[in-house]
Formats: C-alpha cells, sequence, structure tokens
C-alpha cells in the first residue's frame, strides 16, 4: 500500500480512506480492468453469429488482456477468491460486470431470461476458475479457451 501510495504521490492515510486494505484496492482494480475491457469489447463487439461463440470470445480476450500482466492478475484473482464481507459491495460490482460483459456478448435485448441468468452465473464460476487453475498452473491457456468454450454452450441449451 505504501508503494501503491508512493507512486499515486499520495498520503497513505488517504490511500486507506479510499481503500482500507489491499484487498479493496485489488478488487476495485479488477472492477477497473473489467470496465477498461467493457469498453473496448464495446468499440469492437465479436462478430460469430451464434451468441455463445460471442460469449466465448469475449471471454477469451478478457483472459488475453489478464495474460499481459500476470502477476497483476494473479494479485486481483487472490483478493477476488479471499474477499471477506467487508468487500461484498465490490466483489459483487465485479461479480455484475462480468455478468453484464456476458449478457452484451449474448445480445439480447430486454432482461434476461431465469435460465439465462443461471447460465450466466455458471459461466462467471467457470471464468473465475479457470483463472485459477491458470494462475496456479494446473491449466493452459488452450484448456482455459476450451472451458470457456464449454461453459458458453450452456446459452444454447433449452
Amino acid at each position: 500500500m505504501r508503494e501503491v501510495a508512493e507512486s499515486a504521490q499520495v498520503a497513505l492515510g488517504t490511500l486507506y480512506r479510499y481503500f482500507p486494505s489491499k484487498v479493496h484496492l485489488l478488487v476495485a482494480v479488477m472492477l477497473e480492468q473489467l470496465r477498461g475491457l467493457h469498453e473496448h469489447i464495446r468499440r469492437h463487439p465479436p462478430t460469430d453469429a451464434e451468441p455463445a461463440l460471442r460469449v466465448a470470445d469475449t471471454l477469451t480476450r478478457a483472459f488475453h488482456a489478464l495474460q499481459r500482466e500476470p502477476l497483476l492478475a494473479e494479485a486481483m484473482v487472490r483478493a477476488l477468491s479471499f474477499a471477506d464481507r467487508s468487500v461484498g459491495a465490490e466483489v459483487d460490482q465485479v461479480s455484475a460486470a462480468t455478468g453484464q460483459l456476458i449478457l452484451d456478448a449474448i445480445g439480447q435485448s430486454g432482461p434476461p431470461s431465469e435460465s439465462q441468468r443461471a447460465a450466466v452465473r455458471v459461466i462467471e464460476h467457470t471464468w473465475h476458475s479457470a483463472l485459477v487453475a491458470w494462475l496456479s498452473g494446473r491449466a493452459s491457456i488452450a484448456e482455459v479457451r476450451a472451458d470457456l468454450h464449454t461453459a458458453a454452450r450452456l446459452l444454447t441449451l433449452p
């Protein structure tokens, strides 16, 4: 936290006023990363005809964005994984942003059905789990991509 405060040229107390812990800070960074990705994808949307392929493409792009800074990605994923109730609202915002990425990739107008909401939650869980597996060296990039495509196909199930 001291290094972040120095880099931002703010007092350490000021940083702690906005981010009470490293977990709060890292979850906020993850949310900011997702918002930036969302903007990028709005400008350059996936072009696949099928919603499942658009979702897989969107999540694969998000994964590639995280690959560029694996240490930061690991820190953010750890923060999300170990966040306690004090960070609940921020974690919920990250989940909502991830869900919105998926819903936008689906391209549906109007609110999602209950089955779509359930599929989005499972896809979110798969996305998070795949990140953890990749970061811990238990999954290859190809396996992550395959898992994301498999999870995205849930959208086509009746």
